[in-house]
């Protein structure tokens, strides 16, 4: 479906979305609400910081395989990406900030151009592309020959713990086998869901967490529990410093690419202070939340590290 075009938009006025999902999300649900191809890619007053932090994590990160992720059967899912976020939707979407002439895209917040075409561009300079433009990371899931969806490929600058290349080639089931709940409530609903989806469709749900050491949103350690992991869970509370404390949100956007019929998983991340929370007069309700998961969903969200104490001061 085409896009609205935002003529008169301007990404410096326009301030970040004020999701709160703890206040109806406080237990594992598939939560899923429709969407439009317009929400897509979101912009705000934060786009320039925060592509530049993604710019120098490509450039400069030690793993490079940690943030970008192709292969023989996901890049053709990578180049139709490609062609319908920075050939078709940016340029439609904002015109105020991007500009497609002569087969050159150009970003006119911070002047750089782009190829308005995948011919001559390998598949890792495609999404190292789309995430000097987007603050979306993507994750590619691509059907089997059993029709399973499984992730293959991957840009993720602001991973929240999610570590891309252990989970390459697992299905969406086997890679939230650590959540509490999910296989038993979710799992069977989950893989119904996404052999109907259609291209037309645009899907919304939203994951929270609390991030306790600062506002760095390139997490490989993440905020969640894993069991199998070598570090074990501290079972007593501990105080927290409100000062280096987030409420990271991701807003996950699901939606079916047309030709290989891979399900893109686009997730963006945002992040509000503790301070900022109560100080809306939200702490009493985030403690509720935190207070009535179950207890391995508790577990699962590291509790035991910031308890009602920490969240009300």
């Amino acid at each position: 479906p085409p896009v609205t075009q935002l003529h008169d938009f301007d990404w410096t006025l326009t301030p970040p979305i004020h999701y709160r999902p703890f206040k109806t999300k406080s237990h594992v649900t598939m939560g899923i609400m429709k969407s439009s191809r317009d929400e897509w890619i979101r912009m705000d007053r934060g786009y320039l910081d925060r592509i530049n932090i993604r710019k120098q994590l490509i450039e400069n990160h030690a793993d490079p395989d940690t943030i970008v992720g192709t292969g023989p059967l996901v890049n053709p899912a990578i180049e139709e990406l490609y062609q319908e976020i920075m050939i078709k939707y940016l340029s439609q979407r904002y015109p105020t900030m991007f500009r497609i002439q002569d087969e050159i895209l150009t970003n006119l917040v911070t002047g750089r151009t782009y190829p308005a075409t995948t011919k001559g561009i390998d598949h890792a300079t495609m999404l190292k592309y789309l995430a000097e433009n987007v603050e979306e990371d993507f994750y590619f899931m691509c059907p089997d020959s059993e029709g399973d969806f499984r992730l293959q490929g991957y840009i993720a600058c602001f991973p929240g713990g999610f570590l891309s290349p252990a989970k390459r080639g697992m299905s969406v089931r086997a890679i939230h086998e650590p959540v509490p709940g999910y296989g038993q409530r979710l799992g069977n609903s989950v893989d119904r869901y996404f052999r109907r989806m259609e291209p037309s469709m645009f899907i919304g749900r939203m994951n929270w967490s609390l991030q306790t050491d600062g506002i760095d949103l390139f997490r490989l350690d993440g905020n969640n529990y894993y069991p199998e992991g070598e570090r074990d869970l501290e079972v007593e509370e501990e105080d927290t410093d409100i000062s280096i404390t987030y409420l990271r949100v991701e807003h996950q956007t699901l939606t079916c690419l047309p030709k290989t019929g891979a399900i893109m998983f686009c997730v963006r991340s945002y992040m509000t202070s503790l301070k900022d929370i109560r100080d809306e007069g939200n702490g009493p309700e985030l403690a509720d939340a935190v207070e009535s998961m179950p207890e391995k969903l508790g577990i699962y969200k590291k509790r035991p590290f910031w308890g009602r104490r920490s969240v009300l001061g």
